[in-house]
């Protein structure tokens, strides 16, 4: 039934196309017979492009709601999913709560820990210049000089 529908929808499209051509033509002048045959040719032409144009339009519509299906789908997948998630990790906090309230039954007796360490800072390497390098440190001399003497 389709198929009948868009010939009869390229039919009658064609026919429209040929007629407000033909009227514009004989506002011009007079139209020969082949004139009139390739704007039958080209209005049917175009009648074709127009009606594929027209159907791929109104399946683009239809399209949205299987769209709207699919993720709604999705979407409830993701529910589950979540609400899966949503329990481990329930469980998981109540198994560690219990961990700690066992662990805080068991040692009642006080542990010593030591006092908070003081940390000292680590020495800084000295710098090291060129001037500090090409005089060493001068130290005097255990020789007799004539005016230590006397």
């Amino acid at each position: 039934m389709a198929n009948k529908t868009t010939k009869t929808k390229h039919k009658s499209l064609a026919a429209d196309i040929v007629t407000s051509i033909e009227s514009k033509l004989s506002e011009a002048g007079t139209a020969t017979k082949k004139m009139k045959k390739s704007i039958e040719k080209s209005a049917d032409k175009l009648a074709k492009k127009l009606a594929k144009l027209i159907d791929k339009s109104e399946n683009k519509k239809a399209k949205p709601t299987k769209n709207a299906e699919k993720k709604a789908k999705k979407d409830l997948s993701k529910a589950k999913r979540n609400a899966e998630k949503a329990e481990k990790n329930a469980k998981r906090a109540a198994n560690k709560i219990d961990d700690t309230a066992a662990d805080a039954v068991v040692s009642t007796a006080p542990k010593q820990t030591r006092g908070p360490r003081k940390q000292t800072p680590a020495p800084k390497p000295a710098p090291t210049t060129r001037r500090a390098a090409a005089k060493p440190a001068s130290v005097p001399a255990a020789t007799d000089s004539p005016a230590d003497t006397e």
